[in-house]
């Protein structure tokens, strides 16, 4: 079974993402912040990682850069409602895909199998 990382401040995005991911067969880890996801990732490295760009103490951007530069392999989806203007440049940082907030659900289900089979 997969694992997945979900980093979001807003606790209903993540409980929703969490209930999405679990209902298709994920085992979903959350984080409320950019620090907190990254340990999380460094104590326990997951399969993907889906966070939001703004968030109190590291924002998802960080966390990318951070976690790529020890982790270059790692896969990470970037979701924003705030930063959409941000969105093209998570991906020049190393996002595999981003979305913009909302999204539709069967749109990351899908990019969330096809970065797992690659």
């Amino acid at each position: 079974m997969a694992r997945i990382l979900v980093i979001d401040d807003d606790y209903e995005i993540r409980l929703a993402l969490r209930k999405l991911l679990e209902l298709s067969g994920y085992e979903v880890i959350e984080a409320a912040n950019g620090h907190d996801g990254a340990r999380l990732y460094s104590r326990n490295p997951v399969d993907l990682i889906i966070t939001d760009i703004f968030m109190p103490d590291k924002d998802g951007v960080e966390v990318l850069l951070e976690l790529r530069t020890d982790y270059p392999d790692i896969k990470v989806i970037v979701i924003s409602g705030e930063g959409r203007n941000f969105l093209p440049a998570a991906q020049d940082f190393g996002a595999l895909r981003t979305f913009p907030k909302p999204f539709p659900s069967q749109e990351l289900l899908q990019a969330v199998k096809e970065l797992l089979e690659t």
